[in-house]
């Protein structure tokens, strides 16, 4: 009929936080990550060769590269007290999030606890025919420090900037990692767990902030602002993508069919895990607490 105004649909509006079942799936899947990481490479042949490979060829690689990781590994302690504590504070005192700064804390506490009473009383490391130090080190101590503080600093941040503080946060852990590679302090896969032990308390302490803190867990969706484009997301991915371009590029050239023996290629396969599972538990991260969060 003329005049006839139609109303236009709209799409309803999701009102309430998620609920926990994604948060414990990915709790349970860091967790399984954990052993796995351990079972391959602590407890097999295979695994600890291409380990401790990696380990030995860092000193191929040493040199400014190897001083400024060991200056940075050397702040990185107060490095991670720093940054994490200010941000807990802010959010604290200034945004007056208490309780999720409180439950951040207990979360990246308990990362630290977890990885080192699994590195000194749960792991052992076994005889598997290969020349190393039979002393357990994974799970990487120092990395977990500076993925504890920058997930703690993810947890208290709004929505629309944890896109943001996700990348920036997972590339001071990963180069807290690699760091670590490179002094010969650690190898790949201490790091890869030490990520892991954090992505596993993070999960269910991200639920309990949010559905607390509902009021203020509230976002439009990436692109509502610099802090949440997409550009935060996509980074992390190509980068993924490219460490696995190179991984998969150095594991080729010493395939048993070509004959030519590894200089630094398992180092860089190394280095290139790191960065894969870094980015990859940032992407996830990003997703879950973006598909979580209530929309405004």
């Amino acid at each position: 009929m003329p005049g006839r105004v139609v109303p236009r649909r709209v799409a309803p509006i999701r009102d309430a936080i998620a609920g926990p079942g994604l948060f414990i799936v990915a709790a349970l899947a860091s967790a399984l990550g954990v052993a796995g990481t351990y079972g391959f490479f602590v407890r097999t042949t295979t695994g600890q060769y291409i380990d401790e490979s990696a380990l030995d060829e860092a000193i191929g690689v040493y040199g400014k590269a190897g001083k400024a990781a060991l200056g940075y590994l050397d702040a990185l302690p107060t490095l991670a007290v720093v940054l994490g504590g200010a941000g807990l504070l802010y959010a604290a005192i200034v945004k007056r999030r208490w309780f999720a700064a409180a439950v951040a804390l207990s979360s990246a506490v308990a990362a630290n606890i977890i990885t080192q009473a699994l590195k000194a009383y749960v792991f052992t490391r076994p005889f598997r025919g290969i020349e190393t130090l039979m002393e357990n080190s994974l799970p990487s101590g120092h990395t977990t420090l500076a993925a504890s503080a920058a997930a703690a600093v993810f947890l208290v941040a709004s929505p629309a900037k944890r896109p943001f503080v996700a990348f920036a946060g997972s590339t001071f852990a990963i180069a807290a990692g690699g760091a670590t590679l490179v002094n010969q302090w650690h190898r790949p896969a201490d790091v890869v767990a030490a990520f892991l032990v954090v992505a596993a308390c993070t999960a269910p302490a991200g639920w309990l902030i949010m559905r607390v803190g509902r009021r203020w867990n509230a976002w439009s969706g990436f692109g509502s602002e610099w802090a949440a484009s997409r550009l935060w997301l996509s980074l992390p991915l190509l980068a993924g993508l490219a460490a696995t371009g190179l991984a998969v590029s150095m594991l080729t050239r010493i395939a048993p069919s070509t004959g030519i023996a590894s200089t630094t290629h398992y180092f860089w396969t190394g280095l290139s895990l790191i960065v894969i599972s870094g980015y990859l538990l940032c992407v996830a991260g990003m997703w879950l607490f973006g598909v979580a969060a209530r929309r405004a």
